[in-house]
């Protein structure tokens, strides 16, 4: 029998967790008197350890044959390497800290997918159902913080991130292992996946998607903020994007009985490049940044539904664990490396409306990848 209400519980507090860090810990860095470029190397490490981690514990958990062990034992250990930033506040320290807490945070997500795709077998279309409970939890998360952070001192984020990591640990405990649950479909190598061309090319693709997000998720608050909007409309913003992105979760068994994954993934990179024009250069407006993150829905709802839908076709089987490793490795962990990265530098040297813009021209690569790597005579494999 499906576990339903447990693995939601653990992507609730999951993404509960995203919501409370991502919007809202570059305030706190900030509050400690850090240059832009310190924030986006700390902020970015998240990123860094999701490029080294997933593979590893990936590797590990195939090894040892269990998965929820190391679930389990990440969300301790992440949990006691975020409790060291209550003991400093110098950039060092902050790097250690960060350092610790990614590392071992970034262990869990690919395995829990993995996890999550077992226990549903032949019920993957139930994936959407589970995952829009991380979607709610991030709503929750970053509404109540935006409010409470209009009221309270900004410090009191560590507490609140603290807690949520333990209850992380604690719905992490009551998920059972999917045993039998396995799809036992004609086993391919992980070599001659890889070769294939249409893989590639949405590897690649979601690599440039995830570098297109970098300035959004480590500059938008304080870029909202630095023109005089408050923290609790801050929240209501990031709140808009995952109601979106709520909605495309709800809505994508219909559109995929209209559209190819193909088509929609080729419109969600589309829709990116509009968004982040729209963020860089209509900041005044409130009613295009509504816009710009109403389409949230579209560059991460529905392109995430979509392309992990592919990951786990073209991934089948044993490969499954290694196909959710590299899509988390190459795209949330590269990708938003390197946007994070490269954001903290423009910022500073060309300003915030050219940042974005760069985040749109990523888009447009990623675009012109995915359509020419993929060609529509390959739309079959989808189905």
């Amino acid at each position: 029998m499906l576990p339903y209400w447990r693995l939601s519980a653990y992507y609730f507090a999951y993404f509960a967790f995203v919501g409370a860090f991502s919007p809202y810990f570059a305030l706190y860095l900030e509050s400690l008197s850090l240059s832009a470029a310190d924030i986006a190397i700390l902020m970015s490490l998240m990123q860094v350890m999701r490029v080294l981690a997933p593979a590893l514990w990936g590797w590990l958990a195939e090894r040892l044959g269990m998965r929820l062990p190391i679930v389990r034992a990440s969300a301790l250990l992440s949990l006691a390497g975020f409790s060291l930033f209550f003991a400093t506040d110098s950039f060092a320290g902050l790097f250690a800290a960060m350092a610790l807490m990614s590392f071992f945070w970034s262990a869990a997500l690919p395995l829990m997918e993995s996890v999550t795709f077992a226990h549903l077998g032949t019920q993957a279309h139930r994936y959407g159902d589970i995952r829009v409970w991380g979607s709610v939890g991030f709503v929750l998360a970053v509404l109540v913080l935006g409010h409470a952070l209009d009221r309270l001192p900004v410090a009191m984020l560590l507490w609140v991130l603290a807690g949520v990591l333990a209850g992380i640990l604690g719905c992490a405990a009551m998920v059972p292992e999917a045993t039998g649950a396995r799809g036992h479909r004609g086993q391919v190598g992980l070599r001659a996946t890889l070769a294939r061309r249409e893989v590639r090319a949405l590897l690649g693709a979601c690599f440039l998607m995830a570098a297109a997000h970098g300035a959004l998720y480590v500059f938008y608050s304080i870029y909202l903020v630095g023109h005089g909007y408050s923290k609790g409309l801050v929240g209501w913003m990031w709140t808009l994007g995952v109601l979106a992105e709520i909605a495309a979760f709800m809505l994508m068994p219909r559109l995929t009985r209209r559209w190819s994954l193909r088509g929609i993934l080729l419109f969600t990179f589309a829709a990116a490049a509009v968004r982040f024009l729209l963020i860089g250069w209509g900041v005044e407006s409130v009613a295009l940044l509504v816009l710009a993150q109403l389409l949230h829905g579209v560059t991460f709802g529905a392109y995430h539904a979509a392309a992990i839908a592919m990951v786990n076709q073209w991934f089948p089987g044993p490969l499954q664990a290694h196909g959710q490793a590299l899509y988390g490795s190459l795209s949330f962990g590269a990708g938003g490396m390197l946007g994070g990265l490269v954001s903290g530098y423009t910022w500073d040297v060309a300003g915030s409306a050219w940042t974005y813009t760069l985040g749109a021209g990523f888009a447009l690569a990623g675009l012109v990848w995915l359509a020419r790597g993929w060609p529509a005579a390959t739309m079959h494999d989808e189905n």
